[in-house]
């Protein structure tokens, strides 16, 4: 009996140990996936910022916002590329703070990104409050 209970804890004790080295290397594949591109805090003064990109060297697929502290209603998006193309995008979206935007998608291929435009309504972030918007691009 007790053979087999070692026998089944360390069955156990191995099954959990793929399960977090699989979760962790998941983790690490995500991470590598998406890059930051910047970040601006906006508030309610204002309904347009601009993101530069040139911190980050590559091509890239898509974008992503993620907002932090108070929700932003994006209205729309410019991204600009090194080639001197836009790709303009219709977001409409309020996204809450800890939440993001939907995964766009990237027209054309080896697109290196210069900078994104985008304009949202401040009224959403509230009187005197701030969000932080970050934009992050998948390769």
């Amino acid at each position: 009996m007790r053979q087999r209970l070692t026998a089944v804890f360390a069955i156990l004790v191995a099954t959990i140990g793929v399960m977090v080295a699989g979760g962790s290397s998941l983790q690490a594949q995500r991470g590598r996936d998406w890059a930051l591109l910047g970040e601006r805090t906006v508030t309610d003064r204002g309904d347009h910022d601009t993101i530069v990109a040139t911190g980050v060297r590559g091509t890239f697929t898509a974008v992503k916002f993620e907002v932090q502290r108070h929700a932003v209603d994006f209205q729309r998006v410019v991204i600009h590329f090194g080639n001197g193309d836009d790709q303009k995008v219709e977001l409409r979206d309020t996204i809450r703070a800890g939440g993001e935007t939907r995964v766009i998608d990237i027209e054309g291929a080896n697109r290196v990104i210069r900078s994104i435009d985008f304009w949202y309504d401040a009224n959403t972030i509230g009187r005197g409050g701030r969000a932080v918007v970050r934009v992050l691009g998948r390769r």
